[in-house]
């Protein structure tokens, strides 16, 4: 199986940024619309549907390309879906490799609720793949290899990708100077940690499902749980979003925390991609950690506050960048510096 370029891009990225790939084994075509009340039984007319190519690492190139950076994208497609997802990636700008499988990309959509702000997201399964189509998956990112710069591989996998698949890259692409980036939850996430992996991004609730806490982790215990991972060489850098509490960044050396900009929420989708675009993005131009961490935060929240599936816009960012104050550095243990929730 032969993976083919959606349209040709710049093989080498900025010259004051290191390459990104992104890689998104299960994309899906996002739709979204908006309704008066969401209710059972009942005809539910909705307004104008808006589509755009959807799918973790597709979301994150998105969102660096708005941010005036430069990524190229890996992912599968088949059937009508795919076709029409093809034609939405190509008309965002979403370069790079498409991967043919035999199954139908799946759709995502979302409804808003005029009448109280609510917003119910569907998020439906992927297309089973192939032994096969997955290893041409593995295999166009191997042409596009980012040596000396940054894998990410984001979103959930799809029926027939093995739980391990993202350890594997890790393994694989370590001897190759290519730091592996894994937004992911569940096994495919605790299995990439077993292989040392450069940066993770759970939220809050993915994290405390990561260490088997039967509850909704407070501020302190997420700081501890990051740095017991950070320290025990599973990643050297994990950063956690908070929703409207911010975002927590751990690395070796430091940590550092931001609250949340104030912002009108007005849509969720996208608002984790477009956080780990500007980190990595920022991270990519050689940015210090601080800098990364202050433009993720803002791009989040820009995110959030686009309607649908729109993402953040770049002077949106830069405006929320110059409202955000200083990042507090966080202590080795925030047990009894930080207040429980």
């Amino acid at each position: 199986m032969t993976a083919r370029r959606v349209r040709p891009h710049t093989e080498s990225a900025t010259p004051m940024q290191a390459p990104i790939l992104t890689l998104t084994m299960n994309p899906a075509l996002d739709l979204s619309t908006h309704t008066e009340q969401v209710e059972p039984e009942h005809k539910l007319r909705c307004g104008p549907v808006r589509s755009d190519p959807g799918g973790g690492g597709v979301n994150v190139m998105r969102a660096i390309r708005n941010l005036g950076g430069d990524a190229a994208a890996v992912f599968p497609v088949g059937g009508a879906t795919g076709e029409r997802f093809r034609a939405s990636a190509e008309a965002s700008g979403v370069s790079g490799r498409v991967v043919p499988i035999a199954g139908n990309t799946r759709e995502n959509f979302t409804v808003d609720e005029t009448s109280t702000g609510a917003q119910y997201r569907f998020v439906l399964p992927g297309p089973h793949l192939t032994t096969a189509e997955w290893r041409a998956c593995v295999a166009a990112v191997w042409k596009d290899l980012p040596r000396g710069g940054y894998l990410v591989a984001s979103g959930s996998l799809p029926p027939g990708v093995p739980e391990d698949f993202y350890a594997m890259l890790v393994r694989a692409a370590a001897a190759q100077d290519v730091r592996v980036v894994v937004d992911a939850s569940g096994p495919p996430l605790e299995a990439a940690l077993t292989a040392g992996v450069f940066l993770i991004k759970p939220s809050r609730d993915e994290l405390a499902q990561l260490v088997g806490a039967g509850s909704e982790l407070s501020v302190s215990e997420q700081f501890d749980a990051a740095r017991a991972i950070v320290d025990d060489g599973r990643a050297k850098m994990v950063a956690v979003t908070m929703g409207s509490g911010g975002a927590i960044l751990v690395w070796a050396e430091g940590a550092l925390r931001l609250p949340a900009p104030s912002v009108r929420v007005v849509s969720a989708v996208g608002a984790g991609d477009a956080f780990l675009a500007g980190l990595v993005l920022r991270l990519a131009q050689g940015s210090t950690m601080e800098q990364a961490f202050r433009t993720a935060v803002a791009a989040g929240s820009a995110s959030a506050s686009m309607p649908a599936t729109e993402l953040c816009r770049g002077e949106d960012v830069r405006r929320l960048e110059s409202e955000l104050p200083t990042a507090a550095p966080l202590p080795r243990s925030t047990t009894t510096t930080l207040s429980s929730r």
